[in-house]
């Protein structure tokens, strides 16, 4: 049975990491980047069922020159409960902290290894002067000693930002090789990026926005192409790309957009973005149980995406909450996001189901395709993490390492 120290607060993993790498900016050699992706192979046991844990990127910023946190830190302080039993706002049992620290995610990376995740998916965004809210994983991540423990991929989040000035998410050819060749550079090299069946794991948030940048499916199929061709004479060998569903489920024939654009796997990101689950929550604003929510997304993806070419990865969603994204002087309204209906009975228990039920539906999958995806490792101001929160403590990850390693039906 795995132990746990507290140390300040903190809480760590019985098993120390055996390496150290270091997080070059250069691109390694073919030689060393297969001679150390082999060494990781061998030191992190594959499981039977893979769990990567979307992780969202925007816990670190402060005011230029103060200790000031702003963004989303301050959004969660200053939650408020919008009707009765709301629980808000959320206390993180580790407090406030910069995940640009390396000693940081080094605690975040022991605590997922320990409970059974494989992968971070970070959510990774670019805009036309490059790379955006991107140090939790260029600094933290990247220059953690014991990242070797839990694998990174990239969703390349595709879509229009409130930036100065604002960032389209269509973008051109010749921005999205620009985009392709950093990538390629300066992760797809890194020992730790995470593959299936030795292919380099890249998600894509927005498929029908990627097409409209590159002009339509046959030329965005045409740079997906180029770049797969561009990682095989580079020694890095293939691309898995997958989509997720969020634009997929508004398309007239989705598995036609996937197969344009040689999809290899496609997957959820929260259960909210599913027309069903979206139906069941408008019709029960402002709280709807979790266990409705749950039901409507298994139930339509055993008719929409059981069957459907390439695989489809399903999803256990923690929670949705994004209240703590309304301003506290304002009503909570039934509209646009983030005017959200929220979840609730989301138990470390009921979640247990819901990963009950997804890994079921994984383990129908080939060998090396049995993957869940998680919503999320830290969206604390949207409501889905797995990080230890004062109500339940560690219950979530807890309930994800019990069920990883046994997923039978829990007792009545």
């Amino acid at each position: 049975m795995m132990r746990r120290t507290r140390v300040q607060g903190w809480e760590w993993g019985g098993r120390c990491a055996s390496k150290v790498w270091t997080a070059g900016v250069v691109a390694l050699s073919t030689g060393a980047v297969n001679s150390l992706a082999e060494e990781v192979a061998r030191d992190v046991p594959r499981a039977e069922i893979e769990v990567a844990a979307y992780y969202f990127p925007n816990w670190h910023r402060r005011r230029m020159g103060t200790n000031e946190i702003f963004g989303e830190w301050h959004n969660l302080q200053r939650a408020v409960p919008r009707f009765p039993g709301h629980a808000q706002p959320k206390r993180p049992l580790w407090g406030i902290e910069d995940e640009a620290d390396p000693g940081v995610m080094a605690k975040k990376i022991a605590a997922a290894a320990d409970h059974g995740i494989s992968a971070f998916v970070f959510c990774w965004y670019w805009t036309a002067t490059g790379p955006y809210l991107g140090r939790a994983l260029d600094d933290g991540y990247l220059n953690a000693t014991n990242r070797e423990r839990v694998r990174f991929a990239l969703l390349w989040a595709n879509h229009d930002l409130r930036t100065t000035p604002p960032h389209r998410g269509a973008v051109p050819r010749e921005e999205f090789e620009r985009m392709a060749a950093h990538v390629t550079a300066r992760y797809f090299s890194q020992p730790t990026y995470w593959r299936l069946h030795g292919a380099l794991y890249f998600s894509i948030y927005q498929a029908a926005t990627f097409v409209e940048g590159l002009g339509g499916q046959a030329a965005a199929r045409e740079a997906l192409d180029a770049w797969r061709a561009r990682l095989r004479s580079e020694g890095l060998g293939e691309l898995h790309l997958n989509l997720v569903d969020y634009q997929l489920v508004k398309q007239r024939d989705p598995a036609a957009l996937a197969r344009a654009l040689g999809a290899d796997s496609v997957t959820s990101y929260v259960w909210v973005h599913e027309p069903a689950v979206a139906q069941v929550m408008q019709a029960s604003f402002p709280a709807v149980p979790y266990a409705a929510a749950m039901r409507a997304y298994f139930e339509s993806w055993d008719r929409r995406w059981s069957t459907f070419e390439p695989p489809h990865f399903p999803n256990v969603t923690m929670g949705w909450d994004s209240t703590p994204r309304v301003p506290p002087e304002r009503p909570l309204e039934r509209g646009p996001y983030p005017h959200s209906p929220v979840l609730v009975g989301n138990t470390p228990e009921m979640f247990r189901e819901a990963l009950r039920e997804a890994v079921q539906r994984a383990q129908a999958h080939p060998a090396g395709r049995r993957v869940v995806t998680v919503y999320a490792w830290n969206e604390w101001t949207e409501g889905g993490f797995l990080e230890p929160e004062a109500t339940h403590g560690w219950g979530y990850l807890d309930a994800l390492r019990d069920m990883i390693r046994d997923p039978s039906p829990s007792s009545p």
